[in-house]
């Protein structure tokens, strides 16, 4: 396998501000979904104009440009599993926004780190060592903290379904790095929108409803500031590696608590100030075993000197 450093693509400063944008980018895209939902609209039609923009507006853009060769594809078959995923998680990811804080909701959302050590371990059978299992048990543990299965304050329902976008992130993440391989970052995006819309459209004639104008702006920024928000989190997938842009992530808590307090003027119960440390903390501690890993790996790869 190309070593990570060697990859034709391979630009970690610029992927790390990517990765960095699209957070506070998809803070404020989640923020739009829950103002959305408390304003009546179901989470289908959400979902639906969120996706709906993104083909007409990407289509334009390479039109006008003389670059619909970029839309081409050979990977029809990843395209629709990356669209199949996407779709399970974006509807788990918005769902968990509504039913939750928003900063609780995103910071659940980081045990994505703690599912990937899981999936290699139990799918790839991957050698996990000490330092992995030790930041997936102090992740879990920092989830019970937020969760409180015992405790009531927050509705169990919306902690599942955003421990399952986690999941669902975390799967997602390694397909958005192997199709970056050989795809365009618009290329990624205009397909997940293109297989997932008519989908979502079969839901449309049962959910669909007439809307004021300030609805009407609240779906429209859905899709302008999701559109944008997947190209950020894609382009940052194909000029760096998972682990080594994933730590950016959490700057998204930051954005999510200031929205949540300016916005829906809440913040999230006492016991999640306890468990988000722990989930935040796993989360780095995995970033950074994977990124010595990965040095390891490439000096063992490079040829020593006579």
């Amino acid at each position: 396998m190309q070593p990570e450093s060697d990859h034709p693509h391979h630009r970690p400063l610029l992927a790390l501000g990517l990765r960095l944008a699209a957070a506070f980018v998809l803070a404020a895209l989640l923020a739009c979904v829950k103002l959305a939902s408390e304003k009546g609209i179901h989470l289908a039609e959400i979902m639906f104009w969120r996706q709906l923009p993104t083909i007409p507006i990407l289509f334009a853009w390479f039109a006008l440009r003389g670059r619909l060769d970029v839309l081409a594809t050979r990977r029809t078959g990843s395209h629709l599993r990356r669209s199949g995923f996407g779709l399970v998680g974006m509807a788990m990811n918005f769902g968990a926004a509504t039913l939750l804080p928003l900063a609780v909701a995103t910071t659940l959302n980081y045990s994505s780190a703690i599912f990937a050590v899981l999936l290699s371990a139990l799918i790839l059978r991957e050698p996990t060592g000490v330092w992995r299992w030790s930041a997936v048990a102090m992740g879990f543990a920092g989830v019970v903290l937020i969760a409180q299965p015992w405790g009531g304050e927050l509705p169990l329902l919306g902690a599942a379904i955003a421990l399952g976008a986690a999941l669902m992130i975390a799967l997602i993440s390694v397909q958005l790095r192997d199709l970056g391989r050989t795809e365009h970052p618009f290329t990624i995006v205009f397909y997940f929108s293109l297989f997932s819309v008519p989908v979502l459209a079969l839901a449309m004639p049962f959910v669909a409803k007439a809307h004021a104008p300030d609805e009407w702006l609240l779906l429209l920024a859905c899709g302008i500031i999701g559109l944008l928000g997947q190209v950020l989190l894609t382009a940052a997938l194909r000029y760096g590696a998972v682990a080594n842009v994933i730590v950016m992530d959490y700057s998204g808590l930051i954005w999510a608590t200031l929205f949540g307090w300016l916005v829906f003027t809440s913040l999230p119960p006492a016991s999640f100030w306890f468990g988000a440390p722990l989930v935040v903390g796993a989360g780095l501690l995995i970033a950074w075993r994977e990124h010595r890993l990965g040095l390891a790996r490439r000096a063992l790869m490079e040829p020593k000197e006579a």
